[in-house]
């Protein structure tokens, strides 16, 4: 969890209670320091470097992983996102390794580019560039932004873990839309694990 930076109330869903948030450990301001070098190492192709967002893939996927962060005020929002059934196949609800390789399923880590806004199967979507090695492959995969049910705090309460993705950033229903709006084209999305 991002936490080395003030964090913003959210907004409960109705009748559902929100996970509870860990306290901050050092791998937090490791990926904090991990994203800034990515947004200066990619400082050609990141247009907007106002928000950006990390995914802390150290934690497990019953827990808000994914902070958007506003670099000029520190405000940070905490939210809950799925990781690929590649990354996690005995399906633990902890991710346990990273690929790049097409058709399998997972998670690729580093540094991601926003792209346009779209509707596909999952609604409101977002296309996402891979701008380092270990993610090269993001646009050939399709790995993009997108809601999913198995992405809503109800399925943390039932299984205690979210449902996998294909390797996508899935986000729940009620927070897809502040997602797409923070994360608009041209920002950063930096994800790993320390």
């Amino acid at each position: 969890m991002i936490a080395s930076l003030p964090a913003a109330a959210s907004a409960p869903l109705p009748a559902v209670t929100p996970p509870a948030v860990p306290p901050a450990t050092e791998s937090d301001n490791e990926l904090v320091m991990r994203a800034r070098a990515a947004l200066e190492r990619h400082q050609d192709a990141i247009v907007h470097r106002d928000v950006i967002g990390i995914a802390d893939f150290n934690v497990p996927s019953r827990l808000p992983r994914f902070s958007i962060v506003d670099l000029a005020s520190g405000r940070t929002e905490q939210l809950l996102v799925a990781h690929g059934r590649g990354s996690d196949p005995s399906h633990s609800g902890w991710l346990q390794s990273f690929s790049n390789v097409p058709g399998s399923n997972a998670t690729s880590s580093g540094a991601y580019l926003t792209g346009q806004a779209y509707s596909g199967i999952h609604g409101a979507s977002r296309r996402l560039a891979g701008l380092d090695p270990q993610n090269s492959n993001a646009e050939a995969r399709a790995i993009v932004i997108h809601s999913a049910w198995y992405a809503n705090p109800n399925v943390v309460q039932e299984q205690g873990k979210l449902g996998r993705s294909e390797g996508c950033f899935a986000f729940s229903q009620a927070d897809i839309a502040q997602v797409l709006e923070r994360l608009g084209p041209g920002r950063l999305i930096y994800a790993d694990k320390v």
